[in-house]
C-alpha cells in the first residue's frame, strides 16, 4: 500500500488506473504514464532498496556494538562512504552505479575502521558513548571534505548535489538493477550474521564457550554493515537516522532475537523510507524536500530520548 501510494502521490496526484494502466499498457505518449515509470517507479523502488539495506545494517551494527545509539550515519559509516564517493568522481571521473559502489564499500570501511579505532582508545576500551562521540567526530570531519570538494568542483557538485542530504530523485531504474546484487549480497550476509549475533550479544566469553569465532564473526558482521550501508549510499546518499530509530521499533516486535529482528528491521525501514519520501513531496509542493531531511528530522527526537535514557550509554 505505501510504495503504490509513493507512484500516485506525488506534485501531482494520479489516479490508481492511470498507474496501473501506465504499468499494464505504457504509452510514451502520455504525460502521466511517463511520470510513472520513469520518475516515480524507480525512486519508490530504490527507496525499498535503500530502506532495507539501513534497516538491517542498522540492526546489525546496534547488535554488533551492543550500542541501542548506533546508526551508520551517526558512526560515521554513511557519511565516510559519501565521501568516497565524491572523490570517485571529482579525482577518477566515475559516472555510473557499477563505480560508485565501489568507491561507497571503500569509504565504509574506512570510515568503520577509524571510527572503531577511536572509540576503543583510552582506560575503559570501546564503550557506548566514546563510540557514538567518535563517530559524530568523523562525521563532522567526513562532512567537512565532502562540502569542500564539492564547492571547489562544480561539475562534481552538480552530480552529487543531491546525495549529501539523501535523495531519491533523479534516479532511474539502472541504479535500481545494479544495486540489487550488492543489497542481495548484503541480506545474505545478514543472514548469516543473525545468530552470531545472538551468541555475541551474551558477551565475548559466553560466546566463545559456544563455539563461536569471536573475531571471524564480527569481521563478518562488519562487511554485512559496510556492504549493507556501501549500497545503500551508492544508490541514494547518506540517508540518515533510519537504522537508529527502526531496529527499536521492531525489537519491541520481535525482543532480541536478531533472527527476526534483521527482516522486521528491513521491512519497517523500507516503509520509513516510503513515507518520509511521500512526505516530502507533499508538504512543500510544487517543489519538495529530499528523503534525508525528512528522515533527520523524525529521528532526531528518538536520538535525544536515547541519549537521555542513561542506563544505556553509562560506561
Amino acid at each position: 500500500m505505501v510504495a503504490a501510494a509513493g507512484i500516485a502521490v506525488g506534485t501531482k496526484w494520479i489516479p490508481p488506473s492511470v498507474v496501473l494502466d501506465a504499468l499494464l499498457h505504457h504509452d510514451p505518449g502520455d504525460p502521466d504514464h511517463l511520470i510513472v515509470t520513469q520518475v516515480r517507479v524507480p525512486r519508490t523502488l530504490i527507496g525499498l532498496l535503500a530502506g532495507i539495506a539501513l534497516g538491517a545494517g542498522g540492526a546489525i551494527l546496534q547488535g554488533l556494538t551492543r550500542n541501542p545509539l548506533a546508526d551508520p550515519a551517526i558512526f560515521g559509516i554513511s557519511p565516510g562512504a559519501s565521501l568516497f564517493v565524491v572523490l570517485g568522481i571529482s579525482v577518477f571521473g566515475v559516472q555510473s552505479m557499477a563505480g560508485y559502489v565501489w568507491f561507497a564499500f571503500l569509504g565504509a570501511a574506512v570510515a568503520a575502521v577509524i571510527v572503531y579505532g577511536i572509540g576503543t582508545l583510552g582506560r575503559d576500551g570501546a564503550t557506548p558513548l566514546k563510540i557514538v562521540l567518535a563517530g559524530a567526530a568523523c562525521t563532522a570531519a567526513f562532512g567537512s571534505v565532502t562540502t569542500g570538494l564539492l564547492v571547489t568542483d562544480n561539475s562534481t557538485y552538480e552530480q552529487f548535489r543531491f546525495w549529501q542530504v539523501g535523495s531519491l530523485a533523479g534516479r532511474d531504474l539502472d541504479v535500481a538493477w545494479q544495486g540489487l546484487p550488492f543489497l542481495a549480497a548484503g541480506l545474505v550476509l545478514a543472514v548469516a550474521c543473525a545468530r552470531l549475533l545472538n551468541g555475541l550479544s551474551m558477551g565475548d566469553d559466553v560466546a566463545s564457550s559456544l563455539g563461536l569465532n569471536v573475531p571471524l564473526s564480527r569481521a563478518l558482521c562488519v562487511l554485512a554493515v559496510v556492504v549493507l550501508c556501501g549500497t545503500a549510499t551508492a544508490m541514494a546518499g547518506p540517508i540518515a537516522f533510519v537504522g537508529l530509530v527502526v531496529p527499536h521499533f521492531a525489537r519491541l516486535i520481535t525482543g532480541p532475537d536478531h533472527r527476526w529482528l534483521l527482516p522486521y528491521s528491513a521491512v519497517l525501514a523500507a516503509l520509513l523510507v516510503l513515507v518520509a519520501d511521500i512526505l516530502g513531496r507533499v508538504i512543500a509542493r510544487p517543489g519538495e524536500v529530499q528523503v534525508g531531511i525528512i528522515t533527520a528530522v523524525l529521528g532526531a527526537p528518538v536520538l535525544v530520548v536515547l541519549v537521555r535514557r542513561r542506563k544505556w550509554v553509562s560506561v
